[in-house]
């Protein structure tokens, strides 16, 4: 019997906030967090949960960063939003409503404005949260960790890259095992 704070390979979809090439030289492990979110992307692909991406005011913020984008699907369109949470973006609510989900992995940027207000929004939708902290950041160390706080403590549940994956796996017999290990390690 699975707990329902564990992820559901049939209940997740992974959402990428605002990972965005303008903000690499003004976040300090923006290069890490960005390799971590690729590998989460890719790996995600390989267990067929459906992915979201935003990107905040693209125009003037640039794209997805492009390790990122190198691995997510073909066709996939970041939804552009201007409002800090995902959810007050046109579109962004009914992609996530088609993909069927009702865990939300969030991984992004940043930690204390939109990665905290699209948690608390999706929170108030219903949604569970699952949070990768080590694929979420900020400009500073402080701002990072008062929004993972807040989130926390407003219900959203703290994960990992690893422990996520394997939640989503939940047995060394997956087929897809072998080649996300190989992608961690």
């Amino acid at each position: 019997m699975r707990h329902e704070n564990t992820l559901d390979l049939k209940q997740a979809a992974l959402v990428i906030i605002d990972m965005q090439e303008s903000f690499r030289e003004a976040i300090p492990d923006f290069a890490d967090t960005s390799a971590r979110i690729a590998l989460f992307a890719h790996a995600a692909q390989l267990l067929n949960v459906p992915i979201v991406v935003t990107e905040q005011y693209p125009k003037g913020l640039g794209r997805t960063a492009g390790e990122i984008r190198a691995v997510l699907p073909a066709g996939l369109e970041p939804v552009e939003k201007t409002a800090f949470s995902s959810c007050g973006a046109q579109g962004f609510v009914a992609q996530l409503e088609r993909t069927g989900a009702r865990q939300v992995i969030a991984c992004g940027i940043e930690a204390h404005i939109c990665v905290n207000q699209t948690t608390h929004d999706l929170l108030a939708r219903g949604y569970t949260v699952h949070l990768l902290t080590d694929c979420i950041t900020a400009r500073t160390a402080h701002n990072k960790h008062v929004g993972l706080a807040k989130m926390q403590q407003s219900g959203a549940l703290p994960s990992s890259t690893e422990m996520a994956l394997f939640e989503l796996m939940r047995d060394a017999r997956h087929e897809q095992f072998k080649t996300i290990q190989r992608l961690i390690k």
